[in-house]
């Protein structure tokens, strides 16, 4: 009822199918109403990181020209700026306190059955701006098919039906947060829980809790790695999560072997914002055996890794992932280059590497991006990362190339160590030596406080290169 009285509201005001709708808000029940009024009018909807800078955010609304812009409070001022400085004419803040038409008395009024415009399957519904490491970030296309089949890919292996309850502390601008699991379970009819944003020993208390039924999870590999490293975790009941999903980097397996020994069904997964997210997925039943794969392709997905040539790698060899299926972006937004630059004779090309095994399952090796190579050698840092994860001191870890006179490039790990807890620099190199080739044992060790992390907790490769170059 709520989104249909702000469709109503936005086809009154003039926005019609294909206008871009903007809302800058953290996570709240109000982001999915306004998803699906932008759904039943036709509009796009063009969710925006709220951490981002003005002058981001300004590239965004540049970009993609959003006819309105929705915000919540806390992004008043930026918001602001944006709307003044875009001539943006029609916007709205999501607030009790606001004056004049608000969003609360808009979505509060009782609308009659609206005819709504028609979609299809192949409408572009959303724009995802993705985290670009290098110029400016690109608007993901995201239709009303990539949306459905997610639903339809995530939700069935994930024992997704109505008595489903998300406890959801991504953010929903990512996609991750957005559809991993909420919109399946919201499809499927079941519950979501918001959190505005992630804490470790909030989460773990909520999860606990019996009252609140909660039955799924989703995380990035460091929020799995910070709850596990609470106080509280030993002490939390977990017996009710059906699914947890771990995705979005290469999870360490001291995490996995961690959740599953505390019987949580962790499953591990790959996806990217272009693929609605959705790609792969691994059944529960292989947790322990395939230990580090994220599965086999969903539903309605087909996968394939080639080399350099284009040709199909064999089991074992480490190629570039591809994948195709109804999940998959058409495109991206205003920018034709990227859109042809992105695919292959149909195929979209993901930039991560990754190898199969005998029996098909699928492992990805690391970012394409993130790989460096030392004497000729390739090396990929998720690998390295794993075997500093094992030290019992090592809180978080990151390891990235650098320039390296004799080598060409030479690995540098930037390690947090746990709270209480030190290590010598050459006892990380000594460990990596006893269960790493020599080319993969990082050269130089560096100690900080905290990783850089984006909105989701990705490590911010960029910032640590950047920081430690010279």
């Amino acid at each position: 009822e709520r989104a249909n009285a702000l469709a109503f509201w936005l086809m009154e005001n003039g926005i019609d199918k294909g206008d871009r709708v903007a809302v800058l808000t953290k996570n709240c029940p109000e982001f999915f109403e306004i998803q699906f009024a932008c759904f039943k009018v036709g509009a796009i909807c063009l969710p925006i990181n709220w951490r981002l800078t003005a002058s981001e955010i300004s590239y965004i609304v540049g970009d993609s020209k959003p006819k309105m812009f929705i915000h919540d409070t806390q992004s008043k001022e930026v918001a602001k700026a944006i709307i003044e400085s875009t001539n943006i004419k029609l916007h709205l803040e999501i607030s009790p306190e606001s004056t004049g038409i608000t969003y609360r008395k808009i979505t509060g009024t009782a609308v009659k059955q609206q005819a709504f415009n028609e979609c299809y399957h192949d409408d572009i519904s959303m724009i995802m701006y993705t985290s670009g490491t290098t110029g400016h970030p690109k608007g993901a296309l995201i239709t009303h098919q990539m949306t459905f089949y997610n639903c339809i890919n995530l939700g069935i292996p994930s024992l997704i039906d109505e008595n489903a309850v998300q406890f959801v502390t991504l953010p929903l601008f990512h996609t991750a947060g957005l559809n991993c699991y909420a919109n399946p379970i919201l499809h499927a009819g079941g519950s979501v829980l918001l959190s505005r944003e992630f804490d470790p020993g909030k989460t773990l208390t909520i999860l606990g809790d019996a009252k609140n039924k909660i039955t799924h999870l989703m995380g990035v590999p460091a929020v799995f790695l910070f709850m596990m490293q609470h106080p509280n975790f030993d002490k939390t009941d977990l017996s009710r999560i059906v699914r947890a999903g771990v995705g979005g980097a290469p999870c360490p397996e001291n995490v996995l072997k961690t959740w599953l020994d505390r019987g949580v069904p962790i499953v591990q997964g790959w996806g990217m914002t272009e693929t609605s997210p959705g790609g792969t997925g691994l059944d529960p039943m292989f947790a322990r055996k395939k230990i580090g794969s994220c599965g086999k392709p969903l539903l309605h997905t087909e996968i394939k890794i080639i080399n350099e040539s284009g040709s199909k790698v064999v089991p074992g060899d480490v190629g570039e992932l591809l994948i195709k299926g109804p999940n998959v972006t058409p495109g991206y937004w205003n920018n034709p280059e990227a859109t042809k630059n992105s695919f292959q004779d149909g195929w979209l090309k993901t930039g991560d590497a990754a190898r199969e095994d005998e029996e098909g399952f699928l492992y990805i090796i690391d970012r394409w991006k993130d790989m460096y190579i030392s004497g000729g050698e390739n090396v990929y840092p998720a690998e390295v990362e794993n075997i500093i994860y094992q030290l019992p001191e090592i809180g978080e870890a990151a390891v990235v190339g650098m320039d390296d006179t004799k080598w060409g490039q030479s690995g540098l790990a930037v390690i947090v160590c746990k709270e209480g807890s030190s290590i010598e620099p050459q006892s990380i190199i000594d460990f990596c030596g006893i269960h790493l080739a020599r080319y993969k044992i990082p050269k130089v060790i560096k100690f900080v406080d905290q990783l850089p992390r984006n909105a989701t907790g990705k490590v911010l490769k960029r910032e640590i290169i950047r920081k430690f170059k010279n």
